[in-house]
């Protein structure tokens, strides 16, 4: 079984331009991001898939992979499909890791991979974890999900979701945190399916597998990450990472 973990990124973020060469602690947030997927015990291989040319300068500066792709794609799960293809993968399942969460732990990777090793009827899945705060759950910048008893995914949204009205803020909430393994042949299909009225709506690429009928697995992380969205969120990434145990780990690597 042959495993990739794709990250894709771009310089071209509206509300934080450039923030994947953004420094955290002296090291740009994308070399964070592929050092610690590197620690992974079920990756093969890490690539970068970007449409910048100075993203890859960076990446094979510091000894990683990268592939050139369109600067047309809307979704992130377009831009690895693309990317697989070019580098003409033969692995069995390709993991989208988000290219903005510079505290991600590779257990997490290990965590979202595992039922698609456990059930090979299941295409796809990512990762959830509780909201904790009220604000949490009202940032339209966090995906709100809802699943059924068997953690298969009901609905995405970056509203607050589930309705507070009848049940007490205290109930459990979850929010999407962007893992996502799919099965190789699922990706392509996956990129082929048309796009989705929800999908376009909520701007959530699973909502496209949901609204084809497909079963997505929620997995819960008890692992804390924070999203870099601006350079506040990039101060307070610094702040996390000096404290960070698996950066001390990496941090002599680089140059």
């Amino acid at each position: 079984m042959k495993i990739i973990g794709f990250i894709p990124v771009r310089m071209n973020s509206s509300r934080f331009p450039g923030k994947p060469l953004a420094k955290i602690c002296q090291i740009s947030m994308i070399e964070h991001i592929y050092h610690r997927c590197s620690m992974s015990d079920t990756l093969d291989e890490v690539w970068v898939a970007t449409c910048d040319n100075e993203i890859v300068e960076v990446v094979n500066a510091f000894g990683g992979k990268a592939i050139m792709t369109s600067n047309l794609h809307e979704r992130c799960t377009d831009r690895i499909a693309e990317a697989a293809k070019k580098i003409n993968t033969d692995a069995d399942i390709i993991v989208n890791i988000q290219g903005d969460e510079p505290l991600v732990n590779p257990r997490m990777i290990d965590l979202v991979v595992q039922p698609l090793l456990d059930d090979n009827s299941l295409q796809t899945a990512h990762l959830v974890r509780k909201i904790t705060s009220i604000e949490e759950f009202n940032d339209p910048n966090e995906v709100k999900v809802v699943f059924d008893p068997n953690w298969n995914t009901l609905y995405c949204s970056r509203e607050p979701i589930p309705s507070v009205k009848k049940v007490d803020f205290y109930y459990d909430r979850w929010k999407q945190v962007c893992i996502i393994p799919f099965r190789c042949d699922f990706l392509y299909k996956f990129n082929d399916l048309p796009q989705t009225p929800l999908e376009k709506i909520e701007s959530v690429d699973m909502m496209r597998a949901v609204e084809h009928g497909y079963s997505v697995k929620c997995v819960e992380s008890e692992y804390k990450t924070i999203g870099v969205d601006t350079p506040k969120d990039l101060e307070y990434a610094e702040m996390l990472m000096a404290e960070d145990s698996l950066y001390c780990e990496y941090a002599q690597l680089v140059s």
